[in-house]
């Protein structure tokens, strides 16, 4: 096992460095990287999508490759300009809604992100839960018009009742995040009523089966997202929009750019706004030049350990 901290490029969740810990197992890596605000028990699906990967590999694929959109942080309409112009993707989620950012700010971003893509390409916005009903129905409007039509806005409020609320008084597709991966029982939560567009992430939903179980049960369009891992956890989020019958949209997978290094010299970075899906994970190459510092990996492993023990019943939550 392996610890790894890399700096992000721009503040993201409000944090700076990304961690984690790689697991080597019969089948190759797989990737724990759960974010701090989680639980022992939350954690558990994170780490049964490393092992997974580690001890079992993925389902075969019905794509060779998937279209994947560029993540814009919470940055200046300059900054995002230049992310969006630089990745070569045709389609962009733009966070909003954040503490640091006015909604003002937020219409600037988008604007800028439009004036990047031209006329023809695709904007989303995730407000991450952000809203209450009538903040989001406002939002919406005014972030639409800013974008010149918006594709979809991602999990602008906290529970499915108010998704479904915001979803009758906005023309713009709702998608359902947290209320899938964080749900008590994501194979039974009712998100057709309340969401027109699922995302999924194979991390917290326990891996690529889980979560192909968990897209077939939801019944709506997925769109597959990364949780901001390093190219070892991505590959298995590529896996998953892999495998996925039918994929409409541009997942949420560009998202290597964010950090300022990679556990790989084979790194999941997007071509043309592509990236191919891979059989396994990356060797993570580069691991010397990212290993943690002793505090985090004993943080870490520490962690990995109580979440073991969670996950068999055992350990606290």
């Amino acid at each position: 096992m392996h610890v790894y901290a890399i700096g992000m490029r721009d503040r993201f969740r409000a944090i700076t460095v990304r961690e984690g810990v790689l697991i080597r197992g019969a089948a190759g890596w797989g990737e724990f990287c759960p974010f701090s605000d989680y639980t022992d028990t939350e954690c558990a699906p994170w780490l049964a999508a490393a092992m997974e990967a580690a001890e079992l590999g993925w389902p075969a694929p019905v794509r060779s490759r998937v279209e994947v959109n560029t993540t814009v942080p919470v940055v200046t309409p300059e900054r995002a300009y230049e992310l969006v112009a630089a990745s070569g993707c045709r389609t962009a989620k733009v966070k909003v809604a954040d503490p640091r950012s006015s909604a003002s700010d937020d219409c600037d971003r988008v604007a800028a992100v439009r004036a990047a893509l031209g006329s023809t390409g695709a904007i989303r916005v995730d407000a991450n839960t952000a809203w209450d009903v009538d903040a989001a129905v406002a939002a919406i409007g005014d972030l639409d018009r800013a974008a010149e039509g918006l594709e979809y806005v991602e999990q602008p409020c906290v529970t499915i009742e108010e998704l479904a609320a915001v979803r009758r008084r906005v023309d713009v597709r709702i998608a359902a995040d947290e209320s899938i991966r964080r749900a008590e029982d994501p194979l039974r939560v009712a998100v057709a009523g309340a969401a027109d567009i699922a995302v999924l992430k194979a991390a917290p939903l326990g891996g690529v089966r889980r979560a192909l179980e968990v897209a077939e049960a939801c019944g709506l369009p997925c769109v597959v997202s990364s949780a901001v891992e390093s190219s070892v956890g991505l590959a298995a989020e590529l896996a998953l929009a892999g495998a996925i019958p039918e994929l409409d949209f541009a997942c949420g997978l560009g998202t290597i750019s964010l950090l300022e290094g990679d556990v790989s010299t084979q790194s999941l970075s997007p071509v043309d706004g592509y990236l191919p899906v891979p059989e396994r994970a990356p060797e993570p190459d580069l691991i010397d030049a990212v290993a943690a510092g002793e505090p985090a990996r004993t943080w870490w492993l520490t962690r990995l350990d109580r979440v073991r023990l969670a996950a068999h019943g055992n350990g606290p939550t």
